[in-house]
C-alpha cells in the first residue's frame, strides 16, 4: 500500500498527459500519441524541474520504467507466431540485412560522430526493427538514461513522416508490384503507423491493392526482432560491466555492487522477465489461435499497451531537458537519416536480387 502511494501522484500526472495525447494520436496517426506525449512532457518540464516536484517524481520515474516495460509485455499479444510463420517468412532474408544494416551503419557511426553508445544503440535498434517500441523493449537492457530515449524517438519520428510521406510516391516511380511495395513498407519503414500510413497509401493511389495486410505481417514479423537483438545486448551490457575495474574488485571481495553493476554475467540480467514475458505473450496469443479463440478478445491488450507507451513517453518528456536535446540533435539526426537512407536501399536491392519485384 505504501509503494501505491509513494508512485500514484507522479503516475495521475503523467495518465494526465497522456490521455489528451492519446486522443491526438488517434486524430493524427502519421504522428502518433507517443510523439505527442513525449513533447508535452518535455515542454512542461522547461517550467516544472524536478527539484520542484518532490514525492511526484517517484511515480514519474516508476511510469518512464516499469508501465514501460509492461507496454512491452503487453504487446506480444499482439503477435500470432503461427500467422508470421505462414506469410512473413519470405520477408525474413530482407528483414534479416535490414536490421543488420541498421545496427552496422549505427555502431560505424556511433565511433565517426563519438556519439554516448546508448543513443546510438537506440536510433539503430529504432530504426531497423521498430521504432518506439524496440526502443521501449532495448532502453531498460542497455540502461539508457531518459534523454537517450527521448533523442531516439524524436530522430525516428522525423524519419517516419518522411518515409509515409515519399516511399508510395517512390515505390509507384520505381515500378513496384502491390506485393514488393507491401514488403518495402513492412521492411524500410519502422513504426507501426508510418508502416499503416505508407501501405494505406500505396492502396489509395492502386485501387484493389491489399500491400496494407502483407506490410502489417512483415512489420510484425521484424518486431520479433526485438528478443534475439535485446538478448545480444543484454550479454553486452553484462560483458561489458564485468570488465568495469570497480565490478572487477567487488567481485573478488564479495561485495554487493551498486545497482546498475552486475559483477559477472547472469542470463535473467541478460535477458530480463519483461522480454521473457513478451515471449510468452506471443506464444499465448498463437496457441490461442490455434484453439479457434476469436482474436479479437486480445485487442484491449494490444489497445492497453500502446496507451502505456503513451503514458511512459509522458515520463520520458517530463525527464527530459529540451534545451540540450535540441543542441546535441545534430549527429543524432545525420545517423537516423544514414540508417533510414542504408535500410531502404537494402530492401529494394534484396528484392530486385531476389526477383520479388
Amino acid at each position: 500500500m505504501s509503494t501505491i502511494k509513494k508512485h500514484l501522484p507522479g503516475v495521475v500526472v503523467c495518465l494526465a498527459i497522456a490521455l489528451p495525447c492519446w486522443f491526438a494520436g488517434q486524430a493524427l496517426p502519421l504522428i502518433g500519441g507517443p510523439v505527442f506525449a513525449i513533447v508535452a512532457g518535455m515542454a512542461l518540464a522547461v517550467f516544472w524541474k524536478q527539484p520542484t516536484r518532490g514525492s511526484v517524481q517517484h511515480g514519474i520515474a516508476f511510469t518512464g520504467k516499469k508501465v514501460l516495460q509492461a507496454a512491452v509485455v503487453l504487446l506480444g499479444f499482439g503477435l500470432n507466431l503461427a500467422q508470421i510463420a505462414q506469410v512473413g517468412m519470405m520477408s525474413l532474408p530482407i528483414i534479416g540485412a535490414t536490421v543488420a544494416t541498421a545496427l552496422i551503419v549505427a555502431f560505424a557511426l556511433h565511433s565517426v560522430l563519438h556519439m554516448p553508445s546508448e543513443t546510438s544503440t537506440l536510433i539503430g535498434v529504432g530504426s531497423s526493427i521498430c521504432g518506439g517500441s524496440a526502443i521501449a523493449a532495448t532502453a531498460p537492457v542497455i540502461k539508457a538514461d531518459d534523454k537517450d530515449v527521448a533523442q531516439a524517438i524524436s530522430v525516428i519520428f522525423l524519419f517516419n513522416v518522411l518515409a509515409a510521406l515519399i516511399f508510395p510516391s517512390l515505390g509507384g516511380a520505381l515500378g513496384m508490384s502491390n506485393e514488393g511495395f507491401g514488403l518495402f513498407a513492412g521492411t524500410a519503414v519502422n513504426d507501426t503507423s508510418s508502416v499503416t500510413a505508407a501501405a494505406a497509401a500505396w492502396d489509395g493511389m492502386h485501387p484493389g491493392s491489399n500491400a496494407l495486410d502483407q506490410a502489417t505481417i512483415v512489420k510484425l514479423t521484424r518486431t520479433l526482432a526485438i528478443i534475439p537483438i535485446t538478448l545480444v545486448l543484454g550479454i553486452w551490457v553484462a560483458r561489458r560491466e564485468r570488465r568495469d575495474p570497480a565490478a572487477l574488485e567487488a567481485q573478488q571481495h564479495n561485495v554487493v555492487m551498486p545497482s546498475g553493476k552486475l559483477g559477472g554475467f547472469s542470463l535473467r540480467r541478460a535477458l530480463p522477465a519483461f522480454i521473457v514475458l513478451f515471449l510468452l505473450a506471443s506464444v499465448f496469443t498463437t496457441l490461442a489461435a490455434a484453439a479457434g479463440v476469436d482474436m479479437m478478445l486480445f485487442e484491449p491488450l494490444k489497445t492497453l499497451s500502446k496507451f502505456f507507451i503513451v503514458m511512459a513517453m509522458a515520463a520520458i518528456g517530463l525527464n527530459t531537458d529540451i534545451v540540450h536535446l535540441v543542441k546535441t540533435g545534430g549527429k543524432p539526426i545525420f545517423m537516423g537519416l544514414c540508417c533510414w537512407i542504408a535500410i531502404a536501399a537494402v530492401s529494394l536491392g534484396m528484392q530486385h536480387v531476389l526477383g520479388l519485384w
